[in-house]
């Protein structure tokens, strides 16, 4: 009986050695390609955070002009004109009319504007539609990697 036995024990450590270099092989490979779809995951899910990131400063700069403007009803047009600094506020400030704040507003507005988007890739545009009440449409636009975005906000200003 005990030759019978030994010939079982030996059939089972034959058949128990461990894996064989092509299942290592094979499991390395499946974990390999696994690694390489979490890498492509990632990186794709970088760009949409950067490309979210961007979108929240826009829609929140222009929130910000938005604001500005509905403060100083009385300026009109003077939100589609250039920009200037004109000391209007802060310290040693001049007393300004509607549309010498309004280009002051502008000013400050397009400086946040090139600390948002760095790299000089932000324009914006102002369009005033007359009525009662008075609307206004803001455009920012910024340079991304794959191509060109805008946000545009439209409001009225109202009191």
């Amino acid at each position: 009986m005990s030759i019978g036995g030994a010939r079982v024990q030996m059939s089972r450590l034959q058949s128990a050695r461990g894996f064989s270099l092509i299942e290592a092989l094979v499991a390395l490979v499946i974990l390999a390609v696994g690694m390489l779809g979490v890498a492509s995951l990632f990186a794709i899910s970088m760009h949409a955070g950067s490309g979210a990131i961007s979108r929240m400063q826009a829609v929140s700069l222009a929130g910000d002009l938005a604001d500005r403007i509905r403060a100083n009803r009385r300026a009109g047009t003077s939100y589609t004109g250039a920009a200037a600094k004109n000391n209007c506020i802060g310290a040693g400030a001049v007393s300004c009319t509607p549309q010498q704040m309004a280009a002051h507003d502008l000013d400050v507005w397009k400086k946040q504007l090139a600390q948002a988007f760095p790299g000089g890739t932000a324009s914006y545009a102002v369009t005033f539609l007359p009525g009662f009440p008075d609307a206004y449409t803001i455009t920012v636009k910024w340079a991304e990697k794959d191509g060109q975005k805008s946000y545009t906000m439209q409001f009225q200003a109202t009191e």
